[in-house]
């Protein structure tokens, strides 16, 4: 039965809940410049029409058409009772950072998120509403498998949503029959305790935002919708079911093994709005400055200053140099460090000035992903990195998304440092580089301080290009690490360092017991030799293959051959390291990121 909800008596309910404040109504919108105007007015016009004070939050996830401009001009069309907030994102993020920006600008104790291409139509609010009271609920989902629901949709489709489900109820335990419909309510205490404690961005976040809240103890009820998807299976690619399967499975993880989301605390309030200084080392003036700096003028939470600081004001000195001079005339509670070949997210000092409210908390980093519009080799450098083989437990610094957890090293790329504690011991050290932020969270951890990582705490970071700007670079970090676990081993002594060495130590040795196959081996000899050289071998051939897997092939072989490479050369250069009796300090080379 198609639900009608245009009755007075429903929309009554609707008012009488609100009770004299507004409903937030968040629209996550990406590449719709066709439609938007349209939608919004049309929205805006059926709120007004019952007499409903709603604030339309419009979320532009870094949509490449003119999509920002059609919402500006809906803005000047909008009828009484309703207030339009624009929030522009410079990178496509997802739904789930869409909806945490939405609800950051937020006001209402009630938040409605809406598909900016209304699939399904905002007539039905008021069904969320009556189920939002009828059954007490936090949390009111769309539900395709409402009794009262009418959709239609392709077959297809129908088999994914119900095979979904079905892993979903088996493996989370939600006691709903859809998660993805895009029309959901929320009260805004509960949606502000979830979305804390998120950690999901794309494809599995409402997943996620339930879990959160029903482990929490949220009620959440359904309510019937209609939806007519008509034919859109071209837009539902393998590899969207693949990373949702991928995220699905990282949430079942946290929530039922790892018990993650019942040990995660958010920081609380500070007592006093706390200031940032940002500071940037770098050579000269540059593209990727200027998008550097764009970037920090577009952040919700405004720095006090930004100090940059190029050779032609510093001379020619190391990065760690440049930002201690950068600290000496910083002004700010926090210095936050970023390279100039990086740009950070609009919400970068947002995520990470909350946790300075804690005087535990002397760090905070986050991750630095390989930006769209890095050139191809450059991005296939950043798939080399954030490759689980080559990055290890260390894969959270490459790639968005993990865990918030303590850590003893992260880098200067994306760091957030208290003042206080740069100046209780003079700053960087200056005889290293590459090498001085793993110093400096030495000298912060030997201290008593915590370095906490968010993945909400985003930059896009410029990549060396594969293969060799990209191989100068791992070959100057694994020196240095192999020399710091000799001689700074408090955050440096960690076996995974070791791996690669070990790995090419066995290429050698399987290439001097291959010598032997072909001589003078025979018999049972001759089976261990081959098992030792072959059995690895093509484990590692296939672990590198499934871990480096595009719909690309070129992609996938340009990735494997640099995740050997990288394993060969870092192996090399870390044993160089640890038997070295010094490490050269170097200045920035000729392999600085281009696009």
């Amino acid at each position: 039965m198609k639900p009608k909800s245009n009755s007075d008596e429903m929309w009554g309910v609707v008012k009488s809940t609100l009770s004299g404040t507004c409903l937030s109504v968040v629209m996550p919108v990406y590449n719709l410049a066709l439609t938007i105007r349209e939608n919004l007015i049309k929205t805006a016009e059926l709120y007004s029409q019952h007499g409903i004070d709603v604030e339309l939050i419009a979320v532009d996830d870094g949509s490449t058409d003119s999509t920002w401009s059609e919402i500006m001009v809906a803005s000047n069309n909008l009828p009484p009772h309703v207030k339009l907030k624009s929030v522009r994102l410079s990178q496509n993020g997802g739904k789930g950072a869409a909806l945490k920006a939405g609800f950051l600008a937020s006001t209402g104790q009630y938040v409605l998120l809406l598909d900016g291409d209304l699939d399904i139509n905002p007539k039905q609010t008021p069904y969320f509403f009556s189920s939002l009271v009828d059954n007490d609920a936090d949390i009111v989902v769309g539900s395709k498998r409402h009794k009262n629901s009418e959709v239609q949709y392709p077959w297809h489709r129908r088999i994914l949503s119900q095979v979904y489900y079905a892993l979903v109820y088996a493996f989370i335990g939600l006691p709903i029959t859809d998660t993805q419909t895009g029309m959901k309510l929320f009260k805004r205490e509960v949606l502000a305790q979830a979305l804390a404690r998120m950690l999901v961005k794309t494809y599995a976040f409402d997943l996620e935002l339930l879990a959160i809240a029903h482990g929490r103890g949220a009620k959440i009820a359904e309510a019937p919708v209609v939806i007519k998807f008509g034919n859109k299976f071209g837009a539902l690619r393998v590899s969207t079911v693949r990373n949702m399967a991928i995220d699905t499975l990282a949430v079942f993880y946290r929530l039922k093994l790892l018990k993650y989301y019942d040990s995660v605390n958010p920081p609380r309030p500070a007592d006093r709005k706390l200031t940032v200084s940002v500071v940037i080392a770098c050579p000269e003036s540059s593209w990727m400055l200027e998008e550097c700096l764009a970037s920090l003028e577009n952040q919700t939470y405004k720095p006090l200053e930004i100090i940059v600081l190029p050779d032609s004001e510093t001379g020619k000195v190391r990065p760690a140099e440049k930002r201690n001079i950068g600290i000496k005339r910083a002004k700010g509670d926090v210095i936050a460090f970023i390279d100039d070949d990086a740009y950070a997210d609009v919400h970068w000092i947002e995520n990470a000035i909350k946790y300075f409210s804690e005087d535990s908390i002397a760090a905070v980093g986050g991750p630095g992903v390989t930006p769209p519009n890095d050139s191809y080799m450059a991005k296939v450098g950043g798939r080399v990195y954030k490759n689980p083989l080559v990055s290890g437990n260390y894969r959270y610094r490459y790639a968005a998304g993990g865990i918030c957890r303590d850590v003893d090293d992260f880098p200067s790329c994306n760091l957030f440092v208290r003042r206080s504690v740069l100046e209780s011991f003079g700053g960087y050290r200056t005889d290293f580089w590459p090498g001085e932020d793993t110093l400096l969270c030495k000298d912060i951890i030997d201290g008593g301080g915590r370095i906490v990582y968010d993945p909400w705490v985003l930059v896009y970071h410029h990549r060396r290009a594969l293969f060799m700007p990209h191989i100068r670079q791992i070959a100057r970090y694994a020196f240095h690490r192999g020399y710091f676990c000799k001689n700074f081993p408090s955050n440096s002594l960690h076996f995974s360092y070791f791996v690669p060495t070990l790995f090419f130590l066995y290429i050698v040795s399987a290439i001097v017991a291959g010598s032997f196959l072909t001589s003078c081996c025979t018999g049972v000899c001759k089976v261990v030799l081959l098992s030792y050289v072959c059995v690895p071998s093509i484990m590692y051939l296939f672990l590198t293959a499934v871990t480096s897997l595009s719909l690309n092939p070129l992609s996938t072989l340009l990735t494997m051959s640099g995740v050997f490479i990288t394993h060969i050369v870092y192996g090399v250069q870390f044993a160089r390291g640890l038997i070295a009796r010094r490490a050269p300090c170097e200045f920035i080379g000729q392999d600085h990121a281009k696009k």
